[in-house]
């Protein structure tokens, strides 16, 4: 069974964290910054994907965690 990722999301004026395939977020914060640490920490501590998303909730940015068997060549983190 795959593992899901974690997203930061625009929510009803705040930012959310959720878990892909979830509707409840994990967590709701009032800054985006708040929420990209807690997506990130998250996914960090799940060996899974973070994914940023902006204002209009298009992805903006990933970032990868634990073993990836084609890795790509990642020149922003």
């Amino acid at each position: 069974m795959a593992k899901k990722n974690y997203h930061s999301v625009p929510w009803d004026g705040d930012w959310a964290v959720k878990k892909e395939g979830v509707e409840k977020p994990v967590s709701v914060h009032r800054t985006q910054t708040a929420a990209e640490d807690k997506t990130h920490s998250l996914a960090k501590k799940n060996e899974v994907e973070a994914v940023y998303h902006n204002g209009k909730g298009q992805i903006k940015d990933k970032d990868s965690f634990g073993n990836d068997p084609f890795p790509p060549k990642d020149t922003k983190h």
